[in-house]
């Protein structure tokens, strides 16, 4: 796994204790798939927060999240499925979130933009 990922999930053991390691890793890993950053865009965008999640996604700094905007980007299904996988409470996978999803988000989009969902290239 890569020095990023493993340096999240020091951080999130730190703050939450326990042994989650790996769900917090599968976690962080699917929240920032190309898709998934787009669907946080969009659904920041319907509850006018998608200022703060293109600040994750460009190259400036990134804007902070409250434990409210990231429960509002997120919907509180995907919240929900987040608190079945993990097993931990809500509150313990939102606080997680607001650490550490603006910096995930910005190390996936390196360049300041939105990484191609479909990589395949035509020649």
């Amino acid at each position: 796994m890569s020095d990023f990922f493993q340096n999240i999930v020091g951080k999130v053991e730190s703050v939450l204790g326990g042994e989650v390691q790996t769900l917090v890793k599968q976690q962080l890993q699917s929240l920032t798939q190309p898709q998934t950053i787009q669907t946080l865009l969009d659904r920041a965008d319907q509850v006018g927060l998608g200022d703060k999640v293109r600040s994750w996604i460009s190259q400036s700094g990134n804007v902070p999240a409250t434990p409210d905007e990231i429960r509002a980007i997120l919907g509180s299904s995907t919240v929900h499925d987040l608190v079945e996988k993990t097993g931990l409470p809500a509150d313990a996978v939102v606080t997680a979130l607001v650490h550490f999803l603006p910096d995930a988000v910005d190390k996936h989009t390196p360049e300041g933009v939105l990484p191609a969902a479909d990589t395949t290239k035509s020649a």
